[in-house]
C-alpha cells in the first residue's frame, strides 16, 4: 500500500490519527481504485458519510449552546449555510489537503486536487476519521477551530444565512415599515425553456431587477441586486 507522511497535516491541526490505514483512507478517491484495482483499502466515500453526520450533530449542537435566542428555523438555514460545499472546500483548502489525495490519472489532468466537490467530502471524510479515532470531543474541537471559527459568528451576524428575498424583507420593515413588491417585466421563450425579469421596488422606488428560469429565481437575484444597493448607501 503506498504510504504517505502526514506528520505536516497532524503538526496543523495538532491532532495524531495513529491508525495509518484509516488516515490514508481519509484521501483515496473512488477514481484512484479504477486504475489500482488491487489497493487495500477502499474509497472515502463511507469516511465522508460519517463525517457528513457528525458535522451535522456538531453544528446543531454549537448552534444550540452558543445562539439560544434563535429559533429552530433559523438554525436549519444558518446550518444549511454553514456546512455548504464552498465551505467545506475552504476549510479543505486552508489545511492543504488536496495535496494529499490520491486521484487516477484522469481527475489528476482535470484539477481535482483543488474541485470543490472533492475537497469538500474529503474534509467530511477527515472530520469522519477524526471522530473514530479520537471521540466526539476532538472532532468538535476541530471543527469548531476549522470551519465555525469566525466564519459562524459572522453568517449571524450578517444573517448571511438568509435568502436575499427573506434578508431584503427583514430590512425594508425594519427602514421602511413595508414590504418589497415584486413585479414581473417580462416573461420570454417557449413554456418549457421561459425566461423572467423581474423588478423589486420599496416605497415606489426601483432597487433591483433580476432574470431567471424561474419566477422565484428572478425574484431573489432582483433581491439581491436591492440589497447590494441599500448596503452600499
Amino acid at each position: 500500500m503506498k504510504t504517505t507522511d502526514f506528520s505536516p497535516l497532524f503538526n496543523r491541526i495538532a491532532i495524531l490519527i495513529d491508525d495509518a490505514s484509516l488516515i490514508q483512507n481519509v484521501f483515496v478517491h473512488r477514481s484512484y481504485l479504477n486504475e489500482h484495482r488491487t489497493y487495500p483499502l477502499s474509497s472515502n466515500e463511507k469516511l465522508e458519510f460519517l463525517g457528513d453526520s457528525v458535522l451535522s450533530l456538531i453544528t446543531s449542537i454549537y448552534l444550540y449552546k452558543n445562539y439560544p435566542a434563535l429559533a429552530e428555523g433559523e438554525y436549519t438555514d444558518i446550518k444549511a449555510s454553514v456546512v455548504r460545499m464552498e465551505s467545506l472546500a475552504a476549510a479543505a483548502t486552508t489545511l492543504g489537503l488536496g495535496s494529499y489525495l490520491l486521484l487516477s490519472k484522469g481527475e489528476e489532468a482535470n484539477k481535482g486536487r483543488t474541485n470543490t466537490n472533492i475537497l469538500a467530502d474529503c474534509f467530511e471524510a477527515l472530520i469522519g476519521a477524526i471522530f473514530l479515532n479520537k471521540g466526539f470531543e476532538t472532532a468538535y474541537s476541530f471543527v469548531q477551530k476549522y470551519l465555525f471559527e469566525e466564519k459562524l459568528d459572522e453568517i449571524v451576524r450578517t444573517k448571511a444565512y438568509l435568502s436575499p428575498k427573506s434578508h431584503l424583507q427583514e430590512i425594508a420593515q425594519e427602514q421602511f415599515k413595508v414590504l418589497p413588491v415584486y413585479q414581473i417585466q417580462k416573461e420570454e421563450g417557449p413554456e418549457h425553456n421561459k425566461l423572467f425579469e423581474v423588478s423589486v421596488r420599496i416605497q415606489n422606488e426601483l432597487y433591483g431587477v433580476g432574470t431567471g428560469k424561474s419566477k422565484k429565481q428572478a425574484e431573489e437575484q432582483a433581491a439581491r441586486f436591492a440589497l447590494e444597493k441599500l448596503t452600499s448607501n
